[in-house]
């Protein structure tokens, strides 16, 4: 089942008044952090950045234009590495993650920014599965042989189904790279070392890559045998358990591949279907970690959380023994999942300061896809609604609010896909085709010819309404596609920013070793311009840069009104006025 999931000019470089001499000088004691952390990244993944790399070539003197311009353009690339590399010393590794996203975005060709992106990556994969009580659990109860059975299951399926060709030496390096990343984080070693002796165990880390590197890998069978030749040296030199060894090997061949493939514990695995169906179990709330709390986004009707009091601008600031304000958001985040029928305690901070201590209890929820359905202009019948996700219940909401609009009168129609992450390719599918009388929808292409796929409008009745799309940069995949047709198209008026860019498909395999998943990219997607998504994105036909979206708090924690949402407020000026842009869609 074809399934979505949800990734300038320098500061100094501007200033004209900045010698380069004094660059040189403020920037020395950054530049010499940094390069110690590319070596360590380059003797993790086998080289990326050579000293051939380092070194200038021989070439004739660029004119004057294009020499400043390669300039600034390499003082700002130094800057994005100089922050990355102060994020990486203090080990904020989903920070780091975010930095070399947007970096990576930027300077799409550095060698340099994508290695540290991998680097952070496995950084923080070890420490999320470590707090992933599912997954410590397979940790301690698999066998070896479990493991590598797994292991071998998840490369049949990369074979299989994977849209790239698998370079078996590069999974096999990434795979040693996710064990010696793991050797250097605290949380790791407390599980599966707690005792060790930590001089063997850095020197095991500092020579395992070496030790096995003349190893065959030339495909799947030959990278069981390596792993299963590795684990036994840990076993024997620093007391590691072989399955803590492989499964490390099993996570560094998925995650490193692409920003979407990933290995999925049993939970995960389970929360990931819940999530299909629109439901999960929890308090019923949508957060967003800051750096000291958990702010409340929107809070779910007839939910837990409703019911205790909980209300959108609101802040989780303790869960249970995890104060967020001395420790990790996250850590508190992990707190709160739990069996259904259990209860949480946490501590809530309102907008205005004031803070209460509550028992929450854990409850199957069913997470509404629409929210905030209403007519943001009734002079004019413009008719607003924000779809969060696209999930099985998708079509059905949307159909459900745009009856409701139109009983209240509504002639044009606002969808805001703003902060959308995506959901089911099908959803995002049956949506477009209510709104497109006709024409292509989205191309679907991958190794494996079966995911090959051509979706075309093909309704006999649509919705011929003047349409509004709104999307941000926090709008993914399943958002994309809609947005990308109706563009395409010429059926709607897109506003806002570009969108995030992923133009790949996940599909979801439970695997039959082990109670774990694998969320794999199996295909790019294509508007039906033949338009490729993926790190390009949808751009809008009106630009406006707004942070706050109407029902959401702002930064302050208080509810953003319609007239203060400023996307919001031009897409009806598109709508309401003889806007030329929107006649000419509409004819």
């Amino acid at each position: 089942m074809p399934l979505f999931a949800r990734v300038g000019l320098s500061r100094l470089a501007c200033n004209p008044f900045v010698s380069r001499k004094v660059l040189r000088r403020d920037t020395s004691s950054r530049a010499l952090l940094r390069s110690k952390l590319l070596l360590t990244g380059a003797a993790l993944l086998g080289g990326f950045v050579t000293n051939a790399d380092a070194q200038q070539s021989s070439v004739q003197p660029l004119p004057a234009a294009v020499e400043s311009a390669k300039q600034i353009e390499s003082d700002s690339l130094n800057d994005v590495l100089d922050h990355g590399a102060s994020l990486e010393v203090k080990r904020q590794w989903n920070e780091a993650i975010r930095h070399y996203e947007k970096a990576f975005r930027d300077f799409p060709n550095s060698r340099q920014v994508y290695q540290r992106l991998i680097i952070c990556r496995l950084h923080a994969d070890v420490n999320r599965r470590y707090r992933d009580r599912s997954f410590v659990g397979s940790v301690h109860h698999m066998t070896a042989a479990q493991a590598l059975d797994l292991y071998s299951e998840i490369l049949a399926n990369l074979e299989t189904h994977y849209v790239e060709h698998v370079d078996w030496s590069r999974i096999f390096l990434h795979g040693t790279a996710a064990l010696e990343i793991a050797l250097t984080e605290q949380r790791y070693l407390d599980d599966v070392l707690p005792n060790a002796d930590l001089k063997k165990v850095h020197q095991f880390q500092q020579s395992v890559h070496r030790r096995i590197s003349t190893r065959p890998t030339n495909g799947r069978h030959d990278l069981r045998a390596a792993v299963a030749a590795v684990a036994e040296l840990a076993r024997t030199e620093i007391g590691l358990s072989p399955t803590a060894v492989v499964l490390e090997y099993v996570s560094g061949a998925v995650s490193t591949l692409d920003p979407y493939t990933r290995l999925l514990s049993g939970d995960q695995l389970d929360d990931m279907f819940s999530n299909i169906e629109g439901n999960f179990v929890g308090l019923g709330v949508e957060l967003r970690p800051s750096t000291d709390a958990l702010e409340i986004l929107s809070v779910i009707p007839n939910g837990p959380a409703e019911e205790a009091g909980l209300k959108a601008g609101d802040r989780i600031v303790r869960v249970e023994q995890a104060d967020t304000r001395t420790g990790k958001p996250e850590i508190a985040a992990d707190l709160l999942r739990g069996p259904e029928n259990s209860f949480v305690s946490i501590t809530i901070a309102s907008a205005d300061g004031h803070e209460r201590d509550l028992r929450v209890a854990r409850r199957r929820v069913e997470v509404p896809c629409v929210e905030n359905v209403h007519l943001c202009d009734p002079v004019n019948g413009v008719g607003y609604l924000r779809l969060t996700n696209f999930q099985k219940t998708t079509p059905r909401d949307v159909e459900q609010a745009i009856w409701t609009l139109q009983q209240q009168g509504m002639r044009s129609l606002i969808m805001d896909l703003r902060g959308n992450p995506g959901g089911l390719l099908s959803a995002a599918v049956d949506i477009a085709d209510r709104f497109l009388s006709q024409g292509r929808i989205v191309t679907t292409r991958g190794r494996n010819s079966r995911e090959n796929f051509d979706y075309v409008a093909h309704r006999s009745k649509t919705l011929s309404f003047p349409l509004a799309v709104l999307i941000d940069g926090d709008s993914a995949s399943a958002s994309e596609i809609f947005a990308g047709a109706v563009s395409d198209s010429g059926r709607g008026v897109i506003v806002g920013q570009r969108s995030y860019g992923k133009g790949s498909v996940q599909g979801i395999f439970r695997m039959q070793s082990a109670k774990f998943g694998l969320c794999l990219t199996t295909a790019k997607f294509y508007s039906p311009s033949g338009t490729a998504i993926s790190q390009r994105g949808v751009y809008p036909d009106v630009i406006v840069d707004s942070k706050y979206i109407a029902a959401r708090p702002n930064d302050d924690g208080k509810i953003t009104s319609d007239i203060e949402d400023e996307v919001l407020q031009q897409a009806i000026g598109q709508l309401s006025g003889q806007n030329p842009l929107i006649s000419q869609r509409t004819r």
